[in-house]
Order: structure tokens, then C-alpha cells, then sequence
């Protein structure tokens, strides 16, 4: 596929949070990240309006190992509590994705270059990505870098089936959808030998409406719109 881009992504600890832990305070990982969380990644390392990124397929490289820590968040009322954090540490995924054309954006028709994104995506996964890479949330920073997808020996290549239970997979936006509503999909993610083949739509997994939300299109700022360009040629 030409416009696909393999990486891998690593980094000292990962929090893909559970839903349910987020209540009280004590965040609890998922074993393996969720679909949003890899689109997260994919777009600080390229992103535009104009395209949408796809995961084809994730592979988990290190053995899943759980840790707990106490951590003292800050309260919006000033202060802090003890709460018990438990990370994913020490891992490393490989990742294959690829992008489309983002076909609610009809403004960005003339920019659906595929050749221009795709080699621009690419430049940029080989200085580390455009935007600070975290695998879950800010504090746990990682790293992304090109290779070759399956390549590597993975200590699960031999591993055999390994169901997950429900977990959360993403969410759809108005700027996915086209429809002024925030949709949270789930899903019971299946690895084979390491490797989770991510499914091409949503439409047989279990949903849930989150809010409504309007879809206000972001719009690219060029000289003539802040007023530059007459500065742009008068210094010229």
C-alpha cells in the first residue's frame, strides 16, 4: 500500500487507562494500546485536516509487565492526593498504518496529494515525528523510529491466541462521522502470535453515545490571513 507507514514505538512506561479506573482516582492500564491511542501517535508524528489515519495492525514486542506507583496529583482546589497509578513498563510496539482522504473536508479537495502526504509522513516518522510522542498519557514519553513491520523477534511470535476482554477502541468524532455527536465504540481485541488485526470498520461493535458536539472545521492560516504578506513583500 503506498501510502503506509511502518514504526515502532517504545519508551520506559505506557497508560492506556481503563474507563472504569478513572473514577477514583487509581488509574489502571490496559495490557495493550487501544486504537486511539496508536491514531494519537500517528498524528504527532503527521497530521493534517486533510487526512485520516487507519491502524492495519499492531504487533507487541516485549513481554506485558504491570507496575504500580504512588503519584500525588495536583487538585483543582489547590493540594494534591495519594493515588495509585499501575503502568505498562518497558515496552515496544510495531505499528502499520495507513491514511485516507478525510472526505468531510470537501474545502481540502486540492490538497489530497497523496504523493506530498505520504512522503512528508514519511520524513517526518525519520526525525522522531512532529510532536512530542506519549504512549497513553503526558507523562509517559516515548519514542518512534521506521522499521521494517515484523522483522524483529517479538516474545510473542510463538505465543498462539490471546483474547482480551472488552476494552474501549476509539472515538469517533464529528469531524470522523460528518454528524454533530461524540461516539465511543468498544471492542474485544484477539493477538495472534503478537500481532492484533485491527478491523477496517466500527459497525459491529458495541457503541455508546457521549454528547453532542459540533464540528468546527479547523482552517489553515496563511500570510494573507494574519495580514503578513504585504509585510512579506515590503521587506522583500
Amino acid at each position: 500500500m503506498r501510502n503506509q507507514i511502518e514504526f515502532k514505538v517504545y519508551g520506559r512506561y505506557a497508560l492506556f487507562t481503563d474507563p472504569i479506573t478513572k473514577v477514583g482516582g487509581e488509574k489502571f492500564t490496559y495490557q495493550v494500546p487501544t486504537y486511539q491511542a496508536l491514531i494519537g501517535i500517528c498524528e504527532s508524528i503527521y497530521w493534517k485536516p486533510t487526512i485520516q489515519w487507519k491502524i492495519d495492525q499492531l504487533r507487541v514486542i516485549n513481554p506485558i509487565r504491570t507496575q504500580s506507583q504512588g503519584i500525588r496529583p495536583i487538585n483543582y482546589s489547590g493540594g494534591n492526593t495519594l493515588s495509585i497509578y499501575t503502568y505498562l513498563v518497558d515496552v515496544e510496539y510495531e505499528v502499520r498504518a495507513h491514511f485516507k482522504w478525510n472526505t468531510n473536508r470537501p474545502d481540502l479537495e486540492d490538497d489530497r496529494n497523496e504523493h506530498k502526504h505520504f512522503f512528508v509522513a514519511k520524513r517526518m516518522l525519520e526525525r522522531g515525528g512532529r510532536r512530542d510522542i506519549f504512549l497513553g498519557t503526558r507523562e509517559c514519553q516515548a519514542y518512534v523510529e521506521p522499521v521494517k513491520f515484523g522483522e524483529k523477534k517479538g516474545f510473542y511470535d510463538q505465543y498462539g491466541e490471546l483474547q482480551f476482554d472488552l476494552m474501549f477502541f476509539s472515538f469517533e468524532y464529528p469531524s470522523d462521522s460528518g454528524k454533530e455527536e461524540l461516539i465511543a465504540y468498544f471492542s474485544k481485541p484477539l493477538m495472534k502470535n503478537g500481532i492484533i488485526q485491527f478491523p477496517s470498520t466500527t459497525e459491529d461493535m458495541q457503541s455508546k453515545f457521549i454528547k453532542r458536539m459540533k464540528f468546527n472545521k479547523i482552517k489553515t492560516i496563511g500570510l494573507e490571513e494574519k495580514g503578513l504578506l504585504q509585510n512579506y513583500k515590503e521587506e522583500v
